[in-house]
């Protein structure tokens, strides 16, 4: 790949049909990795069953892949300075299918820990495509449409999301929940067949999602895509020079508060159905996905929304809704209850797009740094659901969705003021 002399425009060699091709390459990263992401719900209910868990250590499945986020993010910015992006998403992907193809012994050896080091290595090779795709797509064109470029992709992210709950219920959840008296009058022997089935549905799945991810490595490898590199007078970011700027630290905060909040909503909502309204596992799944549906959806929506709404405004109003709706799931005690978190994606939506244009803004020579900041602010999702968990090993599930809800109020106060570059004016745009 051939270095351009631009700090803030991709420039190819090649005509607009580059730019075109590398879009959609780069736009197909968000469906790959909201794909696998959103297998966590289903494989939460899951081993819980096969390695027999409690809500807290189910939760570590969330900790163990963005823990992978937040240890690879700073990584992943300086390959991506110094061997270019499409280095760096090839190293990625390559990551990606190692952790998925290490499910089959994971399933072998029934090791709660081997899963996690799978879906840490799978996290670890995503770290390195959204920390190369976010960035890639809003400079891979006009910056005055950079957000609304980067929720159009993220709408592939979720067409993932909305698939992932879907096929994962069917081929991986086996519909049989023996009750805690029916597994204590298993013999030894039954047990460990009952178990060992249950740990041998993630086998193929996962195999398939490593052969296709290999796949998408090798178109990669095979397609010149134009690169992004910035210009060598420029001094080299550090992380003081990235934290002067006040919307990124801000962004930064956001960040971490909602993919916590978005993975504690989703992670635990099979569960949250069968406490609330006795729905079996393998419809809650269905419902979930339907609601990641309404996610998909909720990006083309929020994307149109943004020509007459301001991008910081609507991230608000979207944040305020995602709270009453919390507060109606914790209150109501009918299927109603079920409904408000089956809602809340849709409201979700464009969240992490706009933070992370947002927080991006006018960093100039920072963008690379930035950018590897906010997707480390993903380890949000480590935390959250692990305090999510305690919760309701000490209360219930219901109540522990005051987890997301606190959540949400901190990404509100971001499309309120903490947006706003330092020296611009405070309100809204």
């Amino acid at each position: 790949m051939a270095s351009v002399p631009s700090s803030t425009t991709a420039k190819s060699a090649g005509s607009m049909r580059g730019y075109t091709l590398a879009f959609a390459l780069v736009t197909s990263l968000f469906f790959l990795w909201a794909f696998v992401h959103n297998l966590e719900p289903i494989l939460i209910p899951h081993l819980k069953k096969a390695c027999q868990l409690t809500d807290l250590q189910s939760a570590l499945i969330d900790s163990a892949v963005y823990l992978g986020y937040f240890i690879m993010a700073l990584p992943a910015g300086f390959v991506m300075k110094k061997y270019g992006y499409q280095r760096g998403i090839i190293a990625g992907l390559l990551m990606y299918a190692a952790g998925a193809f290490l499910f089959v012994p994971a399933a072998d050896t029934r090791m709660y820990g081997f899963f996690l080091g799978a879906l840490f290595i799978i996290a670890s090779g995503c770290a390195f495509l959204e920390t190369a795709a976010n960035p890639y797509v809003t400079i891979l064109g006009d910056p005055a449409t950079a957000t609304t470029r980067l929720n159009f992709s993220q709408s592939f992210n979720g067409l993932g999301a909305f698939l992932a709950p879907v096929v994962g219920g069917r081929v991986i959840l086996s519909g049989i929940e023996h009750s805690e008296a029916e597994l204590a009058a298993m013999s030894a022997d039954q047990l460990n067949s009952y178990l060992q089935y249950e740990a041998d549905q993630v086998k193929m799945p996962y195999v398939v999602i490593g052969v296709v991810v290999v796949a998408v490595a090798a178109l990669f490898m095979f397609t010149k895509l134009p690169d992004i590199s910035e210009s060598e007078k420029k001094a080299p970011s550090t992380l003081g020079s990235v934290f002067r700027h006040r919307h990124l630290r801000w962004g930064v905060i956001a960040q971490f508060f909602y993919v916590g909040a978005q993975v504690c909503v989703t992670s635990f909502f099979i569960r949250f159905a069968k406490f609330s309204s006795d729905v079996p596992e393998k419809t809650a799944a269905e419902w979930l996905g339907w609601a990641m549906l309404g996610f998909l959806i909720g990006r083309f929506i929020g994307t149109y929304l943004m020509r007459f709404v301001s991008a910081n405004r609507l991230l608000t109003i979207y944040s305020l809704i995602s709270v009453l709706l919390l507060v109606v799931a914790m209150t109501m005690r009918s299927q109603i209850a079920v409904w408000a978190i089956f809602a809340v994606p849709f409201f979700e939506s464009i969240m992490f797009a706009t933070i992370f244009s947002l927080g991006i803004n006018k960093l100039e020579e920072d963008t690379e740094l930035g950018s590897s900041l906010l997707v480390m602010a993903i380890a949000g999702g480590a935390l959250f659901p692990v305090l999510m968990g305690y919760i309701s090993d000490q209360s219930n599930i219901k109540v522990a969705y005051i987890v997301p809800l606190l959540c949400f109020l901190v990404v509100a106060y971001y499309g309120w003021r903490g947006y706003k570059p330092e020296n611009e004016t405070m309100g809204y745009e």
